[in-house]
């Protein structure tokens, strides 16, 4: 494949470009926002990018569409004062010098008992992997259950750090999930779950897809919008 760029008003995409021996030119946009063309054998390059320049809102809007799958959190400090995200609110951390080690949700605040202040990043990433373990998986089995009407149910959850995904279907139907994701609400977290399980009934992101997502979750727009903001 060779790299190629064209320009669309002010934007700028590049492609990757492939030959083959086939009688049409396909455009593919990957879940990693990379741009695949795939043309007949002897295809002029202007003839491509004429088609690329039709194809371009649809381009741009698909490369919108995955951005919401590639994780943006802001690093965040551990000192006391310092706000950390948990269920798409944010919680003031706290942390408290002593003899134990802990963490624990107490009104608007994330608390943190440990010996060291050093120790409390770690302390809070194992807590967040916990939370993660727990409420991830709560989340999912309704929607699992609701999904049975499609004869469909994914093989497995399993969670992965992920650093340009949200979540994931494989083709033996296992979903993973970001464990990042605890820090999203729960909407938020039901949207991404949702067009995982549409994968196991349509792979690629036709029409078909995006149809049965918006019959299985009306707003997922409005959550889609709401994890490229709060974790951007």
């Amino acid at each position: 494949m060779s790299r190629h760029t064209f320009q669309f008003g002010s934007a700028t995409i590049d492609y990757e470009l492939q030959f083959l021996d086939r009688k049409t030119l396909g455009i593919t946009v990957t879940p990693e926002m990379s741009v695949i063309v795939s043309a007949p054998i002897g295809t002029a390059i202007p003839k491509i990018e004429s088609r690329l320049t039709k194809r371009a809102p649809w381009i741009l809007k698909s490369i919108s569409y995955f951005m919401a799958f590639h994780p943006k959190t802001p690093n965040r400090k551990y000192i006391s004062g310092e706000t950390h995200l948990y269920l798409g609110r944010q919680y003031l951390l706290k942390i408290i010098l002593g003899e134990e080690e802990s963490v624990k949700l107490k009104g608007k605040h994330l608390i943190v008992n440990t010996i060291k202040t050093i120790n409390a990043r770690p302390l809070i990433e194992n807590w967040y992997l916990s939370q993660a373990k727990n409420k991830l998986h709560s989340i999912a089995l309704p929607l699992i259950e609701k999904f049975k009407k499609h004869k469909v149910a994914p093989t497995s959850i399993e969670l992965r750090n992920m650093p340009k995904r949200w979540g994931s279907c494989t083709a033996k139907g296992k979903i993973i999930l970001n464990p990042e994701l605890i820090k999203a609400p729960k909407g938020s977290i039901e949207y991404v779950i949702t067009h995982e399980l549409c994968h196991l009934i349509h792979h690629d992101h036709t029409q078909k897809f995006f149809d049965l997502q918006s019959k299985e979750m009306k707003d997922w727009e409005k959550w889609k919008t709401k994890l490229e903001t709060l974790l951007a």
